[in-house]
């Protein structure tokens, strides 16, 4: 069976060679060897993008202008569109109008990924008819894989094909064009989160119909369900696997529990699997998408009922966290553990994906200035955790995804959005500029000496993340991009 992480750094490997070379959207798009020229744009031929926005396009004009040092305003340039120029795909599906957002180099769309690659284009939507056409299309086809399966975390563009190919000998109920099913609280966070960003953002309430509205109500069952106040559910899995991240213990329902009112998670947003299954920051998330949900049935569809019972759940749930989520730091201060199980049992640690408890003020869960999340972050970002790695070429958090010694961009990248201090923010974005392997591009994980060596040359996400960041500085602090 082909191993998920071998295959992507044999792909990571193959395009820091040049081997992929430039003939596709996808391989220019992936390719990491140096530019002939320095600060060529590294974008795919106009031709050759998959989505077109003039919108878009004065966007990255707008702020590479207001960018001072050439690398960074380059890096912009490339990473920015990327999702839209190298990972969309536009179609029908049941006869409306469809999108489906690939990872980069996997031909598949995870629901959290695919949310978090074209939010900073939903500012532009209410703009540009054919970013609101996308968006529609999205929020459809999202809505389509939560009806399909709400255990699922990605998803095929064929909602007839089989599983990945590392997912075929899982022992879970796999449905025919679900790609993997690893249950993670955020997958069905994010679709939330991006669908109001959207009806924020343009006031357009088109895409939120039946089907939608049917989606939502399997995210409130599913979110139910894994309360498990009333037993484990219907959800179970497991993987024959050398590595314990990649599989559950105890018959595939996970390590024990005593129910709380949090809801329970197997898998991170890193796809590993959860020590304790009471997972903090993908809670706190949830907290949040149910408000969200319910301001949007209240305000959209008039459903009162539905809209009390989002309301609800998210009152067990945020009472239960801030109950049983926290721990005593070394100082006698309160900071949010990453994971329990309820009987007592705490971690701490942080993971570079997001929800994490670095993002959660990305995510809008609390304030960056709370001082319950400033305890937490100080301790994040230090020795405290096992996985913050500091080197010679950076310093960040990474996860047991990709293992020790190996730094996420997006870490990097989530304490500068997550921050208002000039000095941090320009070391961040320094960290940034000189450890993308002079591709032009966010990678996965770099290591922490040496970033040559990278995964994921090709990762929509971690582009998409470090454009959003720009744009904000921009707008936000201009002197800091300035300035560097």
């Amino acid at each position: 069976m082909t191993d998920r992480r071998q295959f992507l750094k044999l792909l990571g490997t193959a395009a820091a060679s040049g081997a992929l070379g430039g003939l596709t959207p996808a391989a220019a798009a992936a390719s990491a060897s140096a530019p002939a020229t320095r600060f060529a744009s590294r974008r795919p031929a106009p031709g050759q993008r998959r989505f077109r926005s003039d919108v878009v396009e004065r966007e990255i004009a707008r702020v590479k202008a207001r960018i001072g040092d050439p690398k960074l305003a380059w890096m912009f340039e490339n990473c920015y569109p990327n999702t839209l120029d190298t990972t969309v795909e536009l179609g029908t599906l049941e006869g409306k109008p469809d999108t489906f957002v690939i990872t980069g180099d996997i031909e598949a769309m995870w629901l959290r990924d695919s949310s978090a690659q074209v939010n900073p284009y939903v500012a532009l939507a209410r703009h540009d008819p054919a970013l609101r056409q996308l968006f529609r299309g999205l929020i459809r086809r999202q809505a389509h894989c939560i009806r399909l399966d709400p255990y699922a975390n990605a998803f095929l563009p064929d909602p007839h094909a089989r599983p990945l190919s590392w997912a075929r000998e899982d022992d879970t109920a796999m449905a025919p064009g679900v790609g993997e099913r690893k249950w993670e609280i955020d997958s069905l966070c994010w679709p939330i989160r991006i669908a109001h960003a959207y009806w924020k953002a343009t006031g357009d309430v088109e895409p939120f119909d039946k089907g939608w509205r049917a989606a939502m109500q399997r995210v409130l069952t599913t979110f139910r369900e894994q309360q498990r106040l009333h037993g484990r559910g219907p959800y179970h899995f497991q993987r024959p696997s050398p590595r314990p991240t990649e599989t559950l213990a105890l018959d595939g329902y996970g390590n024990p529990t005593r129910p709380n009112g949090m809801i329970h998670s197997m898998f991170r947003p890193s796809d590993d699997a959860c020590i304790y299954p009471l997972f903090v920051p993908a809670n706190l998330f949830a907290v949040l998408s149910l408000r969200q949900l319910a301001a949007m049935s209240q305000a959209i569809h008039h459903d009162a009922a539905f809209a009390a019972g989002c309301t609800k759940l998210a009152d067990e749930v945020e009472r239960a966290t801030h109950r049983d989520g926290r721990l005593r730091d070394d100082k006698g201060g309160d900071c949010w553990a990453y994971e329990i199980d309820g009987y007592g049992n705490q971690l701490f640690m942080d993971d570079a994906n997001i929800p994490s408890l670095l993002s959660l003020p990305y995510l809008g869960c609390c304030a960056a200035d709370d001082p319950l999340y400033r305890r937490t972050r100080a301790r994040a970002w230090s020795e405290h955790n096992p996985y913050f790695f500091k080197g010679t070429a950076a310093e960040g958090i990474g996860g047991p995804h990709e293992g020790l010694r190996t730094i996420w961009p997006m870490s990097i990248t989530v304490r500068a959005l997550t921050s208002r201090d000039a000095a941090e923010i320009r070391q961040c974005l320094r960290w940034l500029r000189d450890t993308d392997a002079d591709s032009g591009f966010m990678h996965e994980a770099f290591d922490q000496d040496d970033p040559t060596h990278f995964t994921r040359a090709w990762f929509a996400w971690a582009n998409s993340l470090f454009g959003e960041l720009m744009v904000k500085l921009a707008d936000r602090q201009p002197d800091v991009l300035r300035s560097l």
